[in-house]
């Protein structure tokens, strides 16, 4: 027809081009699908085809149905799963009546799916998916049909080189696999991806499902499996994926590709029929990979099943070192600090020194020193911080000292030694963020931006607050460009306390909503009452301390479970400066009584000087006014806060000072000892605290007859500050 009627056009729908002359090919791709994006709302992900079809689908079968932004996010997985495939929606969606949204989602896991009848007068290929696979399947040559059955053993994408490693395996000569899965993608029941240097194939979800069915039936699934686990183990071997992070965005996506393969390769290893010595070697090299993703759930429960399939000959091996390592980092930030955390990483120290493996030494001690800081063992954590720097002082590599200087950094700032800590997390920074021997591939997160938050914090103590909030952007900016989740939840907890310190209560609240989202989506359970904490203190600034005295005791309850102790200090700080203002004075001094007590047993000497005011202030604003013992507490803060260097503590201590010593009309003394503190600040003078120190100082000096006086309480010379 088309060779003899020039003006006639034939359109002609087929599962493959039909290679005559003159043919045109349009290949119809799948309906979009929305990605994975947990911000997307029902409107957003109504946008998209595939969700378009199931929405109007559902609506014909239950009546009208309006998607929720609770149904929303599962429906746009739904699609997902089914890859925009529109009879399969259209399947899925005849369905919902009986198993609802969320039931749907569950049995799609299964491959109950595949037998879901469609409309009865449709063709009887399509009647279930099961049904058009068939007809597919049953046309295909022999070769055809074993190739396709083998390929379900891929989650993810493949090459022709793994196609030959698995699949085949010198079963077939190299052009017929070629012209083998050419001829699927004709078919199309694989689709291939052109767009990258190396072409990729895949198996839609469905097609997957199907064909895997068939591997099963066919009885060489253990086989095939074993292929594909020991090739899994080949790509992480031959690329050092264990002992190398990947660098950018770009490496991240590729290894991220693999994660559906490694789990597939690790289900069969440690199934019945599988080969524990496989799966122990393949969770070894691939446990950096889920810790670089935040996955640490999941690699918790895959290094402690591989740590407890070790035999005799594996025990205090490297193996081993390797597995305590990631069993320790996905179980202290996905769990909880329990002492397991500490078996963990003390057992791999113990073999890294056995081994005289120096750059695993300092891993296992950077892993302990985050563990001790949780749990509010802050002198432990200054001994692993000098420990590591002689493991630094044995090692031919800067990193080394850049660790060293790293945990030194940290410890000295929380014991108050603020000057020596802001040299050495000063020093801390030579080495690149994201460098592969100090970033999360190896511990869990990138301690250059640990060091750099600290040192944030550190300069806002020392009376710097301009370039404390620089050093705290840029922070996050450093994290975020790490695209590790666990390292950026760092960033924003350490930081967060520097804008609550300069009364910049926007920031403070994006900081804390991004840190909550982040931590609920890749469950890292433990900061959740952290984020608790950080709202309450938030709220109580802002004016709502019912609100914050809620969220704070909370929050303090969970840390207690969780042993969280490093933030134990901070929220019952909090808390007692909340209860004040309510008017539990009693309460709130109970509450910052046992904060001092933490303090004080826990060498936490940075939160002293802050602990000691905050008494103070709540003694002067008892009804019984216990002056002098307010006063006491008040002078020893301020001088806690001068002997640590930590200017800024020292100004409210002097605030607090001044203001008691003008009640009892010593507006002298209160003049003076608020202007000496003022007059050592070079930067900051629009913060919250130097605003409301101007403030004070301005209507000290109104309520002297005089002006400014000639001698100070102690007999100085008053000097003049700038209003």
């Amino acid at each position: 027809i088309f060779e003899e009627a020039p003006h006639v056009d034939l359109l002609a729908t087929s599962r493959e081009s039909l290679r005559i002359e003159n043919e045109q090919v349009h290949r119809l791709a799948p309906l979009g699908c929305p990605p994975e994006d947990d911000g997307l709302s029902a409107a957003d992900i109504l946008a998209f085809p595939a969700v378009q079809l199931f929405v109007e689908r559902v609506s014909l079968g239950c009546g009208q149905f309006e998607m929720s932004d609770r149904d929303a996010p599962i429906i746009a997985e739904i699609s997902r799963k089914l890859d925009g495939i529109a009879l399969a929606i259209e399947l899925v969606a005849g369905r919902v009546d009986a198993y609802g949204i969320q039931g749907i989602a569950a049995l799609l896991n299964d491959r109950f799916g595949l037998l879901w009848q469609g409309r009865r007068t449709a063709a009887p290929r399509h009647q279930t998916l099961s049904a058009t696979l068939d007809w597919s399947y049953d046309l295909l040559s022999e070769v055809e049909r074993l190739i396709l059955r083998r390929l379900s053993v891929f989650v993810g994408t493949f090459t022709l080189e793994s196609v030959q490693a698995v699949v085949t395996e010198g079963e077939n000569d190299g052009a017929c696999v070629v012209e083998a899965i050419a001829s699927l993608v004709a078919k199309s029941l694989v689709t291939a991806d052109l767009s990258g240097l190396v072409v990729r194939y895949r198996l839609l979800n469905t097609t997957r499902a199907y064909a895997l069915g068939k591997l099963v039936e066919s009885g060489e699934l253990d086989v095939v499996a074993r292929r594909h686990a020991m090739f899994t183990l080949r790509i992480f071997e031959h690329a050092g994926a264990g002992a190398q992070a990947p660098a950018s965005a770009g490496d991240l996506a590729a290894w991220g590709e693999l994660i559906g393969d490694v789990r597939a390769a690790l289900e069969w290893s440690f199934c019945a029929s599988g080969d524990l010595a496989l799966a122990t070697a393949l969770t070894t090299a691939a446990a950096p990979l889920f810790l670089k993703l935040s996955l640490l759930a999941e690699c918790h429960d895959w290094t402690r099943r591989a740590v407890a399939a070790l035999d005799d000959a594996a025990r205090g091996t490297g193996r081993e070192m390797q597995l305590q390592a990631s069993l320790g980092l996905s179980l202290m930030f996905a769990k909880g600090n329990s002492e397991d955390v500490r078996v963990a990483f003390s057992k791999g120290l113990k073999i890294a020194e056995e081994l005289g493996d120096v750059y695993c030494q300092m891993q296992f001690l950077g892993g302990l020193h985050i563990f001790s800081h949780r749990i509010g063992d802050f002198q432990g954590a200054l001994a692993l911080a000098e420990r590591s720097d002689l493991v630094a002082a044995r090692m031919a590599d800067p990193v080394g000292k850049t660790m060293a200087d790293c945990m030194l950094g940290i410890s000295l700032h929380f014991i108050g030694n603020h000057r020596e800590a802001h040299r050495r997390s000063k020093s801390a920074l030579s080495l690149p963020i994201g460098s592969q021997h100090i970033g999360p591939i190896r511990f869990g997160m990138d301690h250059t931006i640990r060091a750099r938050s600290a040192w944030a914090r550190t300069l806002w103590l020392l009376g710097y607050p301009d370039e404390s909030v620089k050093m705290a952007r840029m922070t996050v900016e450093q994290a975020e460009l790490l695209e590790h989740p666990v390292t950026l939840c760092i960033a924003l907890i350490w930081t967060t306390p520097v804008y609550l310190g300069i009364g910049d209560w926007a920031s403070a609240e994006e900081n804390i909503e991004r840190f909550m989202a982040l931590a609920e989506r890749h469950s890292l359970t433990p900061h959740n009452a952290v984020g608790l904490g950080l709202r309450g203190e938030l709220s109580i600034r802002r004016g709502e301390p019912e609100l914050g005295i809620r969220l704070l005791r909370e929050c303090l309850a969970t840390l207690h479970v969780d042993r969280y102790a490093m933030r134990m200090t901070l929220s019952l700080m909090a808390l007692a400066e909340a209860l004040a203002i309510g008017g539990e004075s009693d309460e709130a001094l109970r509450t910052i009584d046992k904060a001092i007590a933490n303090v004080e047993q826990r060498k936490e000497l940075v939160n002293l000087p802050e602990t000691l005011r905050i008494r103070g202030e709540i003694l002067a604003s008892k009804a019984s006014l216990d002056l002098a013992e307010a006063e006491t507490c008040l002078i020893r803060s301020r001088d806690v806060a001068r002997a640590q260097s930590a200017l800024s503590v020292e100004l409210r201590a002097a605030m607090n000072l001044a203001r008691l010593w003008s009640r009892q009309g010593r507006h002298g003394d209160a003049l003076q000892c608020l202007a000496e503190v003022y007059g050592r600040f070079s930067e900051g003078f629009e913060t919250a605290d130097l605003k409301a120190a101007r403030l004070l100082l301005a209507a000290l000096q109104d309520s002297l007859p005089g002006g400014w006086p000639a001698e100070g309480g102690d007999g100085s010379t008053c000097r003049p500050v700038l209003l």
